[in-house]
């Protein structure tokens, strides 16, 4: 099937006349009509009955015509962005976010990138780090942002960002909710909700429950559904300090501040960039992160930090 037939249909169905669909197209009606024929013997069937007065679409051509009119317009937008990226009018960017990590972070870096990459366009994908990581590797994604990897491939080039806190956070109504903040205790006796995939939960597990597991309650991967839970008095969730809040939740320090991670950018080593991405590396690197993380890096004195957390 070649595309020229699918349009020489279409023009066919919309006049309901070859002459005029053959002008429509600006090739000769024998041209057209040879097409459209051709069209017709790969689909098996008449697409149109040719009566001298009175050109329809038959009931294959009816059948096929919303399928073959998304054919053309897919076709045509695949060649409309094909030479706007060799113009260099399209920028794509595709950054994955680990759940741990907000979109907030990355929305002035993508604003201030877009003052000097013309026709920058921004896709974010969310996937816990591992994946993330592949992804990268497979080139379906251009950078990353995540928080602790462990067994980070070779190929990967990182840079720390920023550290940052975690702290408890639960509904207003919660026992806990008037503390100044929460102690080792206090925690072993609450219901956790256990985020999936957490990258921080290892540390958490050593910090807090070195001789048995928490006591977790619903679960979920996505931040969203968690805070929910939390409104709700479900339980409490421990969440980086960056992370956007529901108005409905109040966010108290753990006692000591005791779990933190670092949140790295992650990119192909040796692979070319692209000057989108290339720009977004170097916004992100540079970048003040104490503006989205006004407690990242200070650690309480009074307490010592838990074994395994980042210097």
């Amino acid at each position: 099937m070649e595309l020229h037939q699918v349009r020489y249909f279409l023009a066919v169905a919309a006049t309901l006349n070859f002459t005029r669909a053959a002008e429509q197209c600006n090739v000769t009606q024998p041209a057209l009509t040879k097409g459209v024929q051709k069209l017709e013997q790969e689909l098996g069937g008449e697409l149109i009955y040719r009566e001298r007065q009175l050109t329809q679409l038959t009931d294959l051509g009816k059948e096929v015509l919303p399928m073959l009119e998304r054919t053309l317009s897919s076709a045509e937008a695949v060649c409309r962005r094909a030479q706007e990226f060799q113009r260099k009018e399209v920028a794509p960017l595709k950054i994955g976010l680990a759940p741990s990590i907000s979109a907030s972070l990355v929305l002035d870096p993508i604003a201030e990138i877009a003052k000097f990459v013309p026709g920058l366009h921004v896709e974010l994908y969310e996937g816990v780090a591992q994946r993330l990581v592949d992804l990268l590797l497979e080139g379906e994604i251009s950078a990353a942002i995540v928080g602790d990897v462990p067994d980070m491939p070779a190929r990967i080039d990182d840079w720390l960002l920023f550290e940052e806190r975690y702290v408890a956070v639960l509904a207003p109504t919660h026992r806990l909710a008037n503390r100044l903040s929460i102690g080792i205790d206090d925690l072993r006796q609450t219901v956790l909700l256990d985020r999936a995939g957490c990258d921080v939960a290892p540390k958490i597990q050593q910090t807090y429950f070195p001789k048995g597991p928490p006591h977790l309650g619903h679960c979920s991967g996505h931040e969203l559904h968690l805070q929910h839970m939390a409104a709700a008095g479900f339980g409490v969730m421990l969440a980086p300090e960056h992370m956007p809040r529901l108005p409905s939740l109040k966010t108290i320090p753990l006692e000591g501040d005791q779990v933190w991670r670092e949140v790295r950018l992650l990119a192909v080593q040796g692979r070319r960039y692209s000057p989108a991405l290339d720009a977004f590396v170097k916004v992100a690197r540079l970048r003040d992160w104490s503006i989205d993380v006004p407690h990242r890096g200070m650690l309480d004195p009074t307490f010592p930090k838990a074994a395994g957390v980042p210097a």
